[in-house]
């Protein structure tokens, strides 16, 4: 298995090497998954590729790295404004979710299952302040994928930068903002040091899927128990990751703070505009790509009734504790 992510990050790859160690302890050892960080075998862009050349069996990955291939490819792990963490995860399992992204999938060879969640990510760190749609203009922002396109729509400069080269972007002005994921990845790159303000949210990934993904013909190859295995495993890893940031996640974001980080929200302004910009794009690709609307249709139908039930009781019992927090009663 080859992972997009590097070993430093102890949630992503962390994650892929738990999915070997699990499968190897119920088997007594016997099914065993080897897992390489980027970059030792291919680019952690390159992991989809390598599964579906069959140099490697599997990839623990993010889907939207290869939209570029097709737009269909993003849908079941984030795009703007579309599901939370949870949502998401109630539209794969239960929404028919799971089965429309592997209907896809097998015309490049491949069978994913989700392999792990982040939880709606921050919106980045920026150099200067942005209030406005103005304050975006010529913005050069480390950003990709289908946030780029709605952004560029409104004047911003996406760039492509790997993560590893992000710093130094940052501080030689290179560029003027980056996304990355959340406090608790974001607090090892040292970001604040030449970008403090910290926006929030990252409007392109309320609840980005991580997906493990396999070889078709390999998996099918497996004895059905292993394969039974290798499905109910990976969704215990999904739900390891989401727990793992959201135990990991406030720690962080205090450290950050008292190192200096400046946090600030997009304005409502600058949400609405991304909003109905994303929703334009969404039109022009529903009517130009079959494969995609009907993925984005299902997605649809699963927010418009995930937020209808969300904004009575878990909206109201969060934001009760919430203010039960910030008056220091908790």
């Amino acid at each position: 298995m080859t992972s997009s992510f590097p070993k430093s990050l102890a949630t992503l790859y962390g994650n892929t090497e738990e999915l070997g160690r699990r499968l190897a302890e119920a088997t007594d050892g016997a099914f065993q998954i080897q897992s390489f960080a980027a970059g030792e075998i291919v680019g952690g862009l390159q992991a989809a590729d390598a599964v579906m050349a069959g140099t490697v069996e599997a990839a623990h990955t993010v889907g939207y790295y290869y939209w570029g291939k097709d737009p269909a490819w993003a849908l079941a792990s984030a795009v703007p404004f579309a599901l939370s963490a949870r949502g998401m995860n109630a539209w794969h399992y239960f929404g028919g979710g799971i089965d429309l992204y592997n209907d896809f999938l097998a015309q490049h060879g491949l069978i994913a299952f989700p392999g792990g969640n982040t939880g709606v990510q921050m919106g980045g760190w920026f150099r200067k302040e942005i209030n406005t749609l103005a304050d975006l203009k010529g913005l050069k922002f480390r950003v990709g994928g289908f946030a780029g396109e709605v952004l560029s729509r409104l004047g911003v400069v996406p760039q492509q930068i790997a993560g590893g080269d992000i710093y130094a972007a940052l501080e030689k002005g290179t560029i003027d903002a980056t996304e990355f994921v959340g406090p608790y990845d974001d607090e090892k790159l040292g970001f604040v040091k030449v970008a403090p303000y910290y926006y929030y949210p990252g409007w392109w990934e309320g609840g980005p899927t991580v997906h493990f993904m396999f070889n078709k013909a390999a998996f099918e190859d497996l004895p059905p128990a292993y394969q039974s295995l290798l499905r109910t495993t990976c969704q215990s890893v999904d739900a390891n990751m989401l727990q793992q940031y959201d135990y990991e996640n406030p720690k962080a974001i205090k450290t950050l703070i008292a190192e200096g980080t400046q946090l600030r929200p997009f304005s409502p302004e600058i949400l609405q505009a991304c909003f109905e910009t994303a929703n334009t794009v969404y039109a022009e690709l529903e009517a130009s790509n079959p494969a995609f609307a009907r993925i984005w249709a299902s997605i649809k139908d699963t927010r418009a009734e995930h937020y209808l039930w969300t904004q009575v009781a878990e909206y109201n019992y969060d934001t009760f504790m919430m203010i039960q927090q910030r008056n220091g009663a908790l």
